[in-house]
């Protein structure tokens, strides 16, 4: 049974800030959240979004509806959780409560069967994944100096095996426009692809992906915001772009109404924001009905890198061919301090990370370096 619910705020301030195209840190922060069963086993989660509302919503308002619950009861404990969720809120960071709680149970789970969470999953299908880097941030300093600092960042990720590069765009038109043909020109074997955290109108959206196009980018990323998705739709009509979505998203029933569009090349889900492991599961099996791919996101600690890794290591790629390329793992380039706090790591090795056997996530917190980042939430 389920003997505790805690909560761990987590802030470390970075050497140097870095920015996108709707706002800019200079901190990194994570909310972890631990559960214990009553024979000391622990299972680990992470939930995205802002620490401090996360905590209150992880210990206060879900962990009574925890404890002496039965940890193996994955699904009929997300019910429980959802069910309470539901009149408060079916989006937003009691959802990304829920996630972490969710990500917690797998890796308890895990643990008590003595099974790695992709076994749990059905079975993974490959042993290591490769990689693809998320980088090339805005970072302050001259205007002249903007492009030439990005190509020496792409650079050191390619020498460091990142099979692609993710790169930041939404800072203006002629500036991502420039710096795609900038990366084109100096790496012209390089798949890339671009984000754009919904900064574009639909206009604006039309016109980068035509240019994003012209220098092969494989794809565009979040370049509407969440509302309405009719967008996607207009968008769609106008380029041949492949678009990407769903980073910001949550549950089944909101990729249900993005699936409506028919615009959608591929879905993103985070599994510290979606709603977990198990309605990522769920988002995937929604997805494929319709043809459409589903991939992890991973930003944060290495708790949501091993959940991303053990999701898309038992994925079954459509339509199924032999030579089918295999999907990649999002790694990023961002100073990461809160790596300290784990014992073991992801092992990426280059530009594939090997698939936990482990029991549960097959990563391990050290509460000793985890009480050196801990954030007081008042």
């Amino acid at each position: 049974m389920i003997q505790s619910v805690q909560a761990f705020p987590l802030r470390a301030p970075l050497v140097e800030s870095y920015g996108w195209a709707r706002g800019k840190a200079s901190v990194r922060e994570a909310l972890l959240v631990q559960l214990t069963a009553d024979d000391g086993t622990e299972g680990w989660g992470e939930c995205a979004g802002p620490p401090a509302v996360l905590a209150a919503a992880v210990t206060a308002f879900f962990g009574p509806l925890l404890i002496g619950q039965d940890p193996l009861a994955t699904e009929p404990l997300w019910d429980r959780l959802w069910q309470a969720a539901l009149p408060h809120g079916r989006r937003g960071v009691l959802i990304g409560a829920l996630s972490g709680l969710d990500m917690a149970l797998w890796d308890l789970k895990g643990k008590l069967l003595g099974q790695s969470v992709s076994a749990l999953l059905g079975g993974r299908t490959r042993e290591r994944m490769p990689c693809y880097t998320t980088g090339l941030y805005f970072r302050e300093g001259p205007e002249s100096e903007r492009i030439p600092r990005m190509l020496i960042e792409a650079r050191k990720a390619v020498e460091g095996g990142a099979r692609a590069l993710l790169v930041q765009v939404g800072r203006s038109l002629a500036a991502d426009i420039a710096l795609a043909r900038a990366l084109r020109k100096e790496f012209p074997d390089i798949p890339f692809a671009a984000e754009a955290h919904g900064s574009y109108d639909v206009p604006e959206a039309a016109i980068i992906c035509r240019a994003l196009a012209e220098q092969g980018f494989t794809a565009l990323s979040d370049p509407l915001a969440a509302e309405p998705v009719t967008a996607w739709a207009r968008l769609a009509v106008q380029t041949g772009l492949p678009l990407s979505v769903g980073r910001y998203e949550q549950t089944r029933w909101a990729f249900e109404a993005l699936l409506a569009t028919q615009s959608i090349g591929t879905f993103q889900v985070n599994p510290a924001w979606c709603g977990g492991l198990s309605e990522a599961q769920k988002i995937r099996t929604v997805a494929s009905a319709h043809g459409v791919n589903v991939v992890p996101r991973s930003p944060g600690t290495q708790l949501n890198l091993a959940a991303s890794l053990h999701f898309l290591a038992s994925d079954i790629r459509h339509p199924g061919r032999v030579e089918l390329r295999p999907p990649l793992l999002e790694t990023d380039s961002l100073e990461d301090p809160l790596r300290e706090i784990f014992a073991e790591c992801i092992e990426i090795e280059e530009g594939l990370a090997t698939v936990p056997s482990a029991p549960g996530l097959g990563v391990t917190v050290n509460k000793t370096a985890l009480f050196e980042w801990l954030k007081p939430t008042r």
